[in-house]
C-alpha cells in the first residue's frame, strides 16, 4: 500500500534523480500534484485505488476549467509518466493511464523568422550586450533554450586560426551531450557579452547582475520584451531555434548535419520542416553560414 501523496513525493525525487531539468521536475510535480489532489477529493489515497474513469474525469474537469487541448495533453503526459513510474516501483499491478487516449488538437507548425524580423529583434537588444549575446547564440547555433541556460563559461571554446570556435552543450533531460559551432556573429557577441558580465564565482555563462544564474524564465521574459520592442507579434524564444534549422535547410546545408547539430533523437523531426520550405536542388553543404 503506498499514499498518493507519498508516491508523488518518491516520483518528484526520481525525477530529480534522472537529472531532469528542475523546470521540467516542477511542471511534472505540478501536474501530478493537481492530479493527486482531485483524487484525493474522490476520496481516493491510494496508488492501487485508481481507475481510468478517474484519469477520464479528471481530464474532462480540466477541460471545463477551460484548459487547452494541448494543456491536457501535457498533463495526460505527466500522469503517464507517473503511473509508469508505478508500476515500475511494483506499486501498481495495472497501469490505468494506458487505457487513457490524448485528446486531439491541431498543432501549429513551426513559426519561421523572416530576415527583416530577426534583424529587427537584433537592433531591438543591440544596447544590451548580454541578451544580444544570447539571441546571437539562440539564433546561430539552434540550441535549445534549455540548453542555454544550462552552459557554463569553460564550456565556450574559443576560434583558433582557421579553427572556429564551439559550445559544449550539457547532456540534459536524457538528451545527450553533443558540440555546437559558434560562427563569427555568435562569437564576436558572446566576447562583447564577456567583457561587460558580473565578476562572480559563479560558472553559468549567463548571469544576472548580481550573479547569479540567468533562469530559462528570465531569458524568455527578456526575449519577448524585445520581440515587442521589435514590433514582432506571434513569436516565442524556440522560434529563434525554429528558424535556424529552417535557414540552414532552405540554404542546402545536409539534413544530417543538422539534425545532428540540433540534438533531435529522430532525423523525422529535423524533416518536419521540409514542409515548410523550398530546398535548393544540388549537391548538400556541409558548412553552416551565419543568419
Amino acid at each position: 500500500m503506498k499514499r498518493l501523496d507519498e508516491a508523488h513525493k518518491e516520483f518528484v525525487e526520481h525525477l530529480r534523480g534522472k537529472k531532469r531539468a528542475s523546470a521540467t521536475v516542477l511542471a511534472y510535480g505540478k501536474d501530478i500534484q493537481q492530479l493527486v489532489q482531485f483524487l484525493n477529493d474522490l476520496k481516493k489515497a491510494d496508488v492501487t485505488e485508481v481507475a481510468a474513469e478517474d484519469i477520464r474525469t479528471f481530464l474532462a474537469k480540466l477541460e471545463k476549467e477551460g484548459y487547452t487541448q494541448k494543456s491536457i495533453s501535457r498533463k495526460l503526459n505527466s500522469t503517464k509518466t507517473f503511473f509508469r513510474f508505478l508500476k515500475v516501483q511494483e506499486l501498481i499491478t495495472d497501469d490505468p493511464a494506458t487505457l487513457v487516449d490524448h485528446p486531439k488538437f491541431d498543432t501549429k507548425p513551426p513559426r519561421i523568422l523572416s530576415p527583416i524580423e530577426y534583424r529587427a529583434l537584433r537592433d531591438a537588444a543591440r544596447d544590451d550586450a548580454r541578451i544580444a549575446a544570447v539571441i546571437e547564440i539562440l539564433l546561430q547555433t539552434g540550441i535549445r533554450i534549455g540548453e542555454l541556460a544550462n552552459i557554463r563559461t569553460d564550456d565556450v571554446y574559443e576560434s583558433v586560426g582557421q579553427k572556429e570556435g564551439s559550445l559544449f552543450i550539457r547532456s540534459q533531460e536524457n538528451r545527450g551531450e553533443r558540440t555546437v559551432p559558434l560562427n563569427k556573429a555568435a562569437e564576436t557577441a558572446l566576447k562583447r557579452y564577456l567583457e561587460v558580465r558580473p565578476k562572480t564565482a559563479n560558472k553559468a555563462l549567463f548571469v544576472t547582475k548580481t550573479g547569479r544564474p540567468l533562469l530559462v524564465r528570465n531569458i524568455r521574459t527578456a526575449i519577448d520584451r524585445y520581440y515587442k520592442r521589435a514590433g514582432i507579434s506571434g513569436a516565442k524564444v524556440n522560434d529563434l531555434r525554429h528558424t535556424w534549422v529552417a535557414h540552414h535547410l532552405t540554404a542546402g546545408t545536409s539534413l544530417v548535419l543538422i539534425s545532428k547539430i540540433a540534438g533531435h533523437k529522430r532525423l523525422s523531426t529535423t524533416e518536419r520542416y521540409l514542409t515548410l520550405i523550398t530546398t535548393p536542388k544540388g549537391e548538400e553543404k556541409v558548412k553552416l553560414e551565419e543568419l
